[in-house]
């Protein structure tokens, strides 16, 4: 192993795991460079079994740059263990640790940035957002952007608005299980199989996804090409409508993005 690494990775949880993974497909990084500092033993050992050619230690070690993907409890220490290793520039995707908390602990002249992936992060399919400290530069978010883009997409915000983006994307994912569940539900309901249901139901969602993303158009336009007028899909939206479907996810968002502010609150 290099004696300073391009990259060190303090926390090789899930989602560790898959920034690593994410940057060694996209080939922004080789494994050579890349270290992992995970301070428990066993995960330490899953680590070196699925990432074969990359420095696996205990302790944060000396790099050009470091993300930080622990627990908000160990957020800290990681980050004082960060600035005794001399690493100059750093993302945290810690939830809840905001960044004037780890620049307070780093010192002047570390760039600080904090981002927030969600769970599709695993399959390379995150959405985060990305906000910056007091020493973030336009260099600095270029480097961060093209870290979290080997993952998934990634979007500049304010970081007041970091808990609007948990009520969103972060939390997000289990809003669409939520519909899934649903969705097989009532075709079971109708008479269709529980696994066929199911595998009807994931397909419809990602190929609904797809088109959202591929095609590039708002979702109102795709839904009214969908919607006959007096058509199936037209009944299936009024009972949406009729029983609160459009207010209650708005709701959700809203709620969970409340919530995350208080808990940002608490924390700080």
């Amino acid at each position: 192993m290099a004696e300073q690494a391009r990259l060190c990775v303090v926390g090789g949880g899930r989602m560790g795991h898959a920034l690593v993974g994410g940057l060694l497909r996209s080939g922004w990084i080789g494994a050579s460079e890349i270290t992992i500092a995970e301070k428990h033993p066993e995960r330490r050992k899953e680590l070196e079994q699925n990432f074969p050619s990359v420095g696996i230690t205990g302790e944060v070690v000396p790099a050009v740059s470091a993300v930080l993907a622990v627990k908000p409890a160990d957020a800290t220490a990681a980050a004082a263990a960060i600035k005794e290793a001399g690493i100059g520039r750093l993302i945290s995707i810690v939830a809840g640790v905001r960044i004037a908390e780890l620049e307070a602990v780093l010192g002047e002249g570390v760039a600080v940035l904090r981002a927030m992936p969600n769970m599709p992060a695993v399959v390379g399919a995150a959405a985060s957002a990305l906000a910056g400290g007091r020493s973030a530069g336009e260099e600095d978010f270029a480097w961060a952007e093209a870290v979290l883009s080997s993952f998934g997409v990634v979007a500049r915000v304010p970081e007041d608005l970091l808990d609007a983006v948990t009520g969103l994307s972060g939390s997000g994912p289990a809003y669409v299980f939520v519909l899934a569940e649903a969705m097989v539900e009532g075709a079971v309901a109708q008479g269709l199989d529980r696994e066929v249901a199911r595998l009807l139901a994931n397909q419809t969602l990602l190929g609904a996804a797809r088109l959202l993303t591929e095609l590039g158009e708002p979702a109102e336009d795709l839904r009214a090409a969908v919607t006959s007028p007096g058509g199936t899909t037209a009944a299936g939206i009024r009972a949406l409508e009729r029983n609160g479907f459009r207010s209650a996810v708005i709701e959700a968002v809203c709620a969970a993005a409340e919530r995350a502010r208080e808990l940002g609150a608490r924390s700080s």
